[in-house]
């Protein structure tokens, strides 16, 4: 086997190559790389907490919500839909539209708790149109009404304004504005100014009874009639 000389080794180990050297270029494209990869899991990150947060947030209005309807549906459960109405002819029962017309109804039913309308005097009765009980005067003349009540059989008419129906004046005046109105007949044409809250059950009799009382030029009735009391019930 032949010696290699001290010089030819020598001349081999130069010509060995090194390890190789990573290139500037490869380490910017690994960083960016891994750049890219945490930035995507950061978007990753937010958008399904966000996702969750919303989720969670429409949860809790959905549910507030809900216990919102529940708490007007059973505060309107609660109220009393009925009312039997005392007066001097006789009694009136009538039911309270407490969906239709709740914040009426409200008002009427806080009144009756403060005895507003007892011994309140019916001051206006129309003939074949309505009868009017009341602390104030109305903001319709009486020429508008009984003008409007001669046209009455001519114009369209609403299930919730034919006779027989509880209502009072669109005013936003104090409780003292707060009449109570039983039309007679239909009333269509008084949308703009008569705001009906309930209907009459039984007493039409007593209606048509104190309808037919003598009244003056005034429509005012010449022998005092009068509610004694309202009562409010639950069901009837």
């Amino acid at each position: 086997m032949a010696k290699i000389k001290p010089q030819a080794l020598l001349n081999q180990s130069k010509k060995k190559k090194g390890p190789s050297r990573i290139s500037f270029s490869t380490i910017i494209v690994c960083n960016l790389v891994v750049a890219v990869v945490i930035l995507s899991l950061v978007t990753t990150y937010r958008h399904w907490s966000q996702r969750s947060r919303n989720t969670i947030e429409h949860e809790t209005q959905s549910q507030r919500f809900q216990d919102t309807n529940a708490a007007s549906e059973h505060k309107s459960y609660d109220l009393p839909g009925y009312a039997d109405i005392n007066t001097s002819k006789g009694l009136i029962t009538v039911e309270l539209f407490k969906e239709g017309s709740p914040e009426a109804v409200d008002k009427f039913l806080d009144l009756c708790q403060k005895d507003h309308f007892k011994g309140m005097a019916f001051h206006r009765v129309i003939k074949n149109y309505l009868v009017q009980a009341g602390h104030s005067q109305s903001s319709i003349p009486v020429e508008e009404w009984t003008a409007k009540g001669k046209l009455r059989g001519r114009l369209h008419t609403s299930p919730k304004h034919e006779a027989f129906m509880l209502g009072t004046p669109k005013t936003k005046g104090n409780n003292k504005d707060f009449d109570l109105l039983i039309t007679t007949a239909p009333i269509p044409d008084l949308n703009d100014h008569l705001l009906v809250f309930g209907r009459v059950l039984k007493g039409e009799d007593v209606v048509q009874e104190i309808e037919e009382v003598d009244t003056d030029e005034h429509y005012q009735p010449k022998s005092p009639i009068g509610i004694i009391s309202i009562i409010l019930k639950q069901k009837i």
